[in-house]
């Protein structure tokens, strides 16, 4: 018997009239290519940026932008009927205000409104546009509802312009759309949340050319960024020196030391419902720094390295929390006697979660798959088994959003 084919899920991609359409086209081939049946709707003004032929090829689907093509077919229904995601990319100002008002004057808006699926808004615009307030209620209005409005980025728009409002890169987008579709029907319960994240390992200079360091990449705390903002939370990514994109709708800070993360992190903290501390941070740091490079000298050892300690961050924030009912979370990276080196950090800490894991050279740090065990200052253990660290990362949120009520 032949074996059915598998159901492929099926995602509308909506082209609103900005610039960064022609960004869109890479968004539809990385979703067409990992398996997505996708129909793209642009509204009329999109198509003065990219043609419908290139949609209709693309995507293997017609193309239209009103409602009266093929009008038995009922397409302004049906289309929003039938999807598992609606994701418009990029969403302008005037596509924002319309959905969050209820407004269908094309295809486009009545798929919105028909739509019983995760919805994902990738907005795009100059930074005037985006601040403005009625933006911003249309905005607020939309997440109340259940929409996934992605945080714009921050760099260079159309002419001399520099500022928060770029569409984000296509690839992120990619995954933030992946993770939406992986929750399904699940409400975005971080929605009106705003949440730290820190990622990476800190370097600690020797000298102009060296520096005390550590292994890890920063994906562990990336994937926990990244699956915040799929769930609907405000994030802010404090990153120590990672080298990889800036995961979709996430404000990053970029650090270098572990003094500049600890400043990083309490001034965000401030309003945040929650501080997941998933960076490496250096114990310590040389109490001396070389303004020039370090010499060999022939026939000598060199001199000692004296270290000092580095502030505890997770220690003093789960001490002096910014805000009543703050939940703070660390991670332990242990390499002998886990668990019980995991509860005597978790009691010293004095934060709400840890999630301990064992590493070493081939483990955890630079690997995409993780395995931990998550325990709470309540005594509860959870045990999270070998796989994607995003699934580690959906974990730690669930935890979370527990103790957040």
């Amino acid at each position: 018997m032949d074996k059915p084919k598998a159901v492929r899920p099926k995602v509308v991609l909506g082209v609103s009239g900005g610039i960064a359409a022609y960004k869109a086209c890479e968004l539809l081939r990385r979703l067409t290519e990992s398996g997505h049946d996708v129909r793209v709707v642009p509204t009329e003004s999109a198509l003065h940026f990219v043609g419908a032929a290139t949609w209709s090829a693309l995507s293997g689907h017609p193309v239209s932008t009103e409602v009266w093509s093929d009008v038995h077919e009922v397409p302004h229904v049906r289309i929003g009927q039938g999807a598992d995601l609606v994701v418009v990319a990029p969403a302008t100002a005037d596509l924002l205000a319309k959905a969050a008002h209820g407004l269908a004057d094309d295809l486009l808006t009545n798929t919105l409104l028909t739509a019983r699926c995760p919805v994902v808004f990738a907005p795009a615009m100059h930074t005037e546009m985006w601040e403005h307030p009625a933006t911003r209620e249309n905005v607020a209005t939309l997440r109340r509802r259940g929409a996934v409005v992605i945080e714009p980025a921050v760099g260079r728009l159309t002419g001399v312009d520099t500022g928060k409002g770029r569409l984000p890169d296509p690839a992120e987008i990619f995954e933030a759309c992946r993770r939406v579709l992986a929750r399904g029907a699940a409400e975005p319960d971080l929605t009106g949340r705003h949440v730290v994240v820190s990622a990476g390992g800190t370097r600690e200079p020797l000298d102009p050319v060296r520096f005390l360091g550590n292994r890890s990449s920063g994906k562990q705390g990336y994937a926990l960024a990244r699956t915040a903002a799929a769930r609907g939370a405000r994030v802010t990514l404090i990153a120590a020196n990672t080298g990889m994109p800036d995961p979709a709708g996430v404000d990053v800070v970029q650090v270098g030391t572990a003094v500049q993360l600890r400043e990083a992190v309490l001034k965000a903290a401030p309003d945040a419902d929650a501080v997941v501390m998933a960076a490496a941070v250096a114990d310590f740091r040389p109490a001396a720094y070389a303004s020039g490079k370090i010499k060999k000298k022939d026939g000598q050892e060199p001199d000692p390295i004296v270290l000092v300690r580095n502030p505890d961050i997770l220690a003093e924030i789960s001490a002096d929390r910014a805000r009543a009912g703050q939940v703070v979370v660390g991670f332990a990276a242990e390499t002998d006697d886990v668990l019980a080196n995991g509860r005597t950090k978790l009691r010293r800490k004095g934060c709400d979660l840890l999630v301990v894991n064992e590493v070493g050279e081939r483990k955890t740090f630079g690997a995409e798959e993780n395995e931990a065990v998550v325990l709470g200052a309540d005594g509860s253990e959870t045990t999270v088994p070998y796989g994607p660290k995003e699934a580690l990362a959906e974990t730690v949120w669930d935890l979370v959003v527990r103790r957040l009520g």
